[in-house]
């Protein structure tokens, strides 16, 4: 959800939401921001693995090799090499760690720590959370000694705070050595620790009637009955040793707590008798505690009222890019906020807006609202109200995330006039979807949103400025680098998804809306595309299809 800044959280709060996690790559000053005017509690991340991508933008697994990240599937591929001049890893991060600023981020207001332990060993989230436990209830900041604690435990090449302190560069990077491998190997291993719910336990044991032992968990009381007991020949049965027998829980996941027994004189019963009594009650107190089945009814979903409007509409990098044929082919021209010129339909608003550029985002929403822009692009929950609050018609981008008819609902009753699909689906699954949503049709589709530039890793910044940077993998496929507000970088697909010469198939599913991404072609290749688009015929070149 990219919850970045208070507007989010003010969103979050109107739907009834207590707490908001603030993306990692917020800074000091905008977590200070966020926390002074969020109605709702924030939880931050201090400890663990960081994306290079902007929280909840990232679609480089799921798009080139087929593992979602938006659903747990990620394959890391900012963990690989690419071809670069300050190194062979220049989408690695080191791992977060904000354990020498636990005083201050408390005295900020942060509600909570989200300490990251995904795939971690028991060794990994013993160490972590003992540290950050003992330096929350001490109110200090870490030592050496104990960073280098959580350094053994994992690490890659060390720990970085550059987001949160705004030292957003090259060391920030790291890749997991092999000298950090055998640290974390060293460390003594975690024998675990075993946490047993307490029992109440009751015994009647009274001459004539079935011995029955009781026990009660706080929540569940079973009481299971056994044999008679019978007059003891001998020595009768004391307290301590029906206790004895019937509190043996070990192999269970309980042990005795408080203890009551009624004993009649003289009684005796052999202890294998008690020993079955014992686990006959532990499995009906097993039994209890199993969630009872429901009845589950067939979900109805709610799917959007409006009908899908075919329209043809185009986001454009750069104004320049916007050729005669595009005024003609397009019945919607968008292009980013800060690059608005005269003439286009509407605004692309940036991805990430924290609270410190909130005032000059209003101010160009507004002036582009003056030059004539009707529309404004919205990718994140929080940044609808700016485009509202500027007289803007709001149209949901793809960085909505949206993958189903509940979601387009949503937003359409929020007043979305128009809702971009994720890229992620299939062609079935966005004919489903139903409402005026539209489909990706032709563009190199936005991998990562970077915060730290990964441009001053392969090139220059004279690349940035001629927009020629770009990412070369181990198999030679390259992923033009753009530009975004703020310095920010956008990784690109190394292929154009393309569906020019299978109009036939977007309108057999019904999917008549269609978006186009234009972002390193130049006016000429622009035409080009389009002049496909117009005959159905296939573009030149590899392509990869929705």
């Amino acid at each position: 959800m990219s919850g970045h800044n208070s507007a989010m959280a003010r969103d979050l709060a109107e739907r009834s939401f207590t707490r908001m996690v603030a993306a990692r790559e917020i800074s000091r000053e905008n977590l200070a921001a966020l926390l002074e005017r969020s109605p709702i509690e924030t939880e931050l991340f201090v400890h663990g693995a960081l994306c290079v991508c902007h929280s909840g933008q990232c679609l480089f697994s799921s798009l080139v090799g087929g593992r979602s990240g938006n659903r747990g599937e990620c394959a890391q591929p900012c963990r690989l090499p690419y071809r670069a001049k300050t190194g062979e890893y220049p989408l690695s991060l080191r791992d977060l760690s904000l354990a020498k600023q636990v005083p201050e981020l408390a005295k900020l207001g942060v509600a909570s720590f989200k300490i990251e332990g995904r795939m971690k060993s028991p060794e990994y989230v013993y160490e972590v959370a003992r540290t950050f436990r003992r330096l929350i209830d001490e109110n200090r900041g870490a030592t050496d000694a104990e960073m280098r604690r959580l350094a053994e435990a994992f690490s890659r090449g060390g720990f970085t705070d550059g987001y949160y302190i705004g030292n957003i560069g090259h060391g920030m990077l790291g890749v997991r050595s092999d000298a950090d491998k055998e640290k974390s190997r060293a460390v003594a291993p975690f024998g675990g620790l075993t946490r047993r719910v307490p029992l109440a336990v009751g015994v009647r044991m009274v001459a004539g009637e079935p011995v029955r032992l009781t026990l009660l968990d706080g929540t569940h009381s079973v009481t299971v009955a056994g044999d008679i007991p019978q007059a003891a020949r001998t020595v009768p049965m004391t307290e301590e040793a029906v206790l004895r027998s019937l509190c043996r829980f070990g192999g269970t996941p309980y042990e005795a707590g408080e203890t009551a027994i009624e004993l009649g004189a003289g009684l005796m019963l052999p202890v294998s008798r008690l020993n079955d009594l014992r686990r006959r009650a532990v499995e009906a107190l097993e039994e209890a505690e199993q969630p009872q089945a429901r009845e589950v009814l067939p979900a109805v979903p709610q799917k959007p009222q409006k009908k899908r409007v075919p329209l043809r509409s185009a986001v454009f990098a750069r104004p320049e890019q916007v050729t005669e044929a595009a005024r003609d082919y397009f019945g919607r021209i968008y292009l980013p906020l800060f690059s608005y010129a005269a003439g286009a339909d509407g605004v692309v608003l940036p991805p990430v807006i924290f609270d410190r550029d909130a005032g000059r985002v209003a101010e160009a929403l507004r002036s582009a609202r003056a030059a004539g822009a009707v529309y404004a692009l919205v990718g994140n929950a929080g940044h609808l109200g700016f485009a509202v609050d500027a007289g803007l018609i709001p149209v949901g981008d793809f960085r909505l995330n949206i993958t189903n008819s509940e979601s387009a609902a949503f937003w359409e009753r929020r007043g979305m006039e128009q809702c971009i699909l994720s890229p992620e689906l299939t062609l079935p699954q966005m004919r489903d979807i139903g409402g005026n949503t539209a489909v990706i049709v032709y563009g190199r589709l936005p991998l990562m949103l970077l915060e730290k530039c990964v441009v001053k890793e392969v090139s220059d910044c004279t690349g940035c400025a001629r927009g020629q940077a770009e990412l070369v993998d181990r198999r030679g496929a390259r992923f033009p680098l753009l530009r975004e507000w703020e310095h920010r970088n956008l990784v690109l697909n190394s292929l154009p998804t393309c569906m020019s010469d299978r109009a036939d198939v977007l309108l057999r599913a019904g999917l008549s809306a269609w978006h186009f991404l234009f972002t390193v072609e130049s006016p000429r290749e622009v035409d080009r595309v389009l002049a496909a688009f117009r005959v159905g015929a296939p573009l030149a070149g590899q392509v990869r299809r929705v």
